[in-house]
C-alpha cells in the first residue's frame, strides 16, 4: 500500500494548484487522474483573480513560456450596441489581465510543472472506492490496464471536476437550481479575426433571448466559438452538428461573415445539463475543490477562477491541519467558497434574465459603476470593498431599474 499526505484527485487546474501548494509546503502528495493528457475540455477564458493562485503555485513562468493570447478585457455585443469592458478600469486591486488558452494545452503545463517539482502524476487511474477511519483513508484506484492499488492518505483533496469522485460515491450530488442549459460549439480556423477585432478579449454576443454566443481566440490562430441557450432553442435546426453550427453563424449578423467559410478544426460538439451542486464541500479527512463543490454556466468564465481559489485555499488549510491546527472548514473554506459562487450566481442570473443587458447597453454608463462591475467580471467577487459584490444582487436590480425608469421619462 502506497502512503502519502494528501491525496489529490483530478489533473485540472483547481487539483494542480493544490497538488502544488501542498508539496510546496513539504508535505507527500499524490495526484491521480482519469483521463490521458492532453485532452480536450472547455472553460478556455480565465478571469484575472485566477493568476493569484497560478504564481502561488509557480506555474507562471512555464505559462508565460508557453505564449498564450493575452486577454485584457471583454467586450459585449447586443443588436451592434457593444459595451467593452477594460481590465485595467476595473476598482479592485489586483491583476488587470490573464489568458485565453486551449485547455489541453494549459493543463498539461500545469501537470508537467508538477511533476518536474517531484510530485507523482498518476493519469488514466479511476478511483474506485474510499474508505474513510475519521481524516485517515484507503482509495482504491484501477489504472486503464485494470492492475489495482490502494492508496492511503491522511487527507483527500477532490478536485475530479465533472467527475465529481467523492460526491457521486457517498451521495452528495443535489441538483442545481439553475435551468439546465445546451452548448453547441466548436473551433474554427480564425483567418479573419484582424480584420474585425483585437483578438485580446472574449466577445459575448447576446444573440437571442436567452441565447448568447463566446468567442474567444486563441494565440495559435484558432477561435472557439460556442452557443448556449436552452436544449429547445437547438432543436430548430436540422443535419450533422456542422449544418446545424453553420445555420447558427449564419443566422447572427454580428459574427456571421467573419466564419461564414471558415474551416472547423473539429466537428461542433455539445455539452448540456452542466449545473449541479453539494451540501457538503468538506468532511473528516476530506474537501471539494473547483467544479467538484458547484458549477454555474460559463457565462462569465468563472469556472477556472473559482476551481484555481478553491484549490489554492483548501490546499492552505489542509496543510494547515497536517500540521496540527484545528480548522473551522465551515467559515474558512465552505463559507468563503459560497460567498463568491453566490456572486457569480447572481451576475448569471441578471444575464438570463434580462437585467445585466439593460445595464450594459445603456446610454450614458456611469464609469464608477462600470468599473465596479469590471472588477466582477475580472473573478474579483471577494471584494466586499465593492458595493456591486457585497450587496450583489440588490445591486444589480436597483440599477436596473433606475436605468428603466429613465429610459421611461
Amino acid at each position: 500500500m502506497e502512503k502519502v499526505d494528501v491525496l489529490v484527485i483530478g489533473g485540472g487546474p483547481s487539483g494542480s494548484v493544490a497538488a502544488a501548494i501542498v508539496n510546496k509546503a513539504g508535505y507527500k502528495v499524490k495526484l491521480v487522474e482519469k483521463l490521458k493528457f492532453p485532452r480536450f475540455v472547455i472553460g478556455e477564458s480565465l478571469l484575472p483573480r485566477c493568476m493569484e493562485a497560478l504564481e502561488a503555485a509557480g506555474f507562471l513562468e512555464s505559462l508565460k513560456k508557453f505564449g498564450f493570447q493575452e486577454k485584457f478585457g471583454a467586450k459585449f455585443v447586443e443588436h451592434g450596441t457593444v459595451c467593452d469592458f477594460n481590465f485595467s478600469d476595473q476598482f479592485s486591486k489586483g491583476w488587470n489581465w490573464t489568458w485565453q488558452v486551449p485547455r489541453a494545452d494549459f493543463d498539461q503545463i500545469l501537470t508537467d510543472d508538477l511533476m518536474k517539482s517531484g510530485v507523482e502524476v498518476q493519469f488514466e487511474t479511476t478511483v474506485k472506492d474510499i474508505l474513510f477511519d475519521g481524516t485517515n483513508s484507503i482509495t482504491t484506484v484501477e489504472q486503464e490496464n485494470g492492475i489495482s492499488s490502494k492508496i492511503h492518505a491522511r487527507f483527500i483533496i477532490d478536485a475530479s471536476g465533472y467527475g465529481r469522485v467523492i460526491p457521486k460515491l457517498f451521495n452528495l450530488d443535489r441538483p442545481s437550481d439553475l435551468p439546465a442549459r445546451k452548448t453547441l460549439f466548436t473551433h474554427i480556423g480564425d483567418t479573419r479575426r484582424m480584420d474585425y477585432d483585437e483578438p485580446n478579449r472574449i466577445t459575448i454576443v447576446s444573440h437571442k433571448e436567452g441565447v448568447w454566443i463566446w468567442v474567444i481566440p486563441f494565440s495559435n490562430g484558432n477561435t472557439s466559438v460556442g452557443f448556449v441557450g436552452l436544449p429547445n432553442f437547438f432543436e430548430q435546426f436540422e443535419g450533422s452538428p456542422e449544418q446545424m453550427f453553420r445555420a447558427l453563424i449564419q443566422s447572427e449578423p454580428h459574427i456571421k461573415d467573419r466564419f461564414d467559410q471558415s474551416e472547423y478544426i473539429f466537428e461542433p460538439r455539445t455539452i448540456e445539463g452542466w449545473s449541479v451542486t453539494t451540501d457538503q464541500f468538506y468532511g473528516d479527512g476530506f474537501v471539494l475543490t473547483g467544479n467538484v463543490t458547484e458549477f454555474l454556466d460559463p457565462i462569465f468564465s468563472s469556472g477556472v477562477t473559482l476551481a484555481t481559489v478553491s484549490g489554492h485555499k483548501a490546499a492552505l488549510l489542509v496543510c494547515r491541519q497536517l500540521n496540527g491546527e484545528n480548522i473551522n472548514w465551515e467559515t474558512e473554506f465552505q463559507q468563503p467558497t459560497m460567498a463568491g459562487v453566490n456572486t457569480f450566481r447572481s451576475y448569471v442570473t441578471a444575464w438570463y434574465d434580462g437585467t445585466l443587458p439593460r445595464i450594459f447597453f445603456a446610454p450614458n454608463q456611469n464609469p464608477t459603476i462600470k468599473n465596479y462591475i469590471c472588477s466582477v467580471l475580472a473573478g474579483y467577487v471577494w471584494d466586499l470593498d465593492n458595493p456591486y459584490v457585497k450587496k450583489h444582487e440588490s445591486a444589480l436590480k436597483a440599477l436596473a431599474k433606475v436605468i428603466q425608469i429613465e429610459a421611461s421619462v
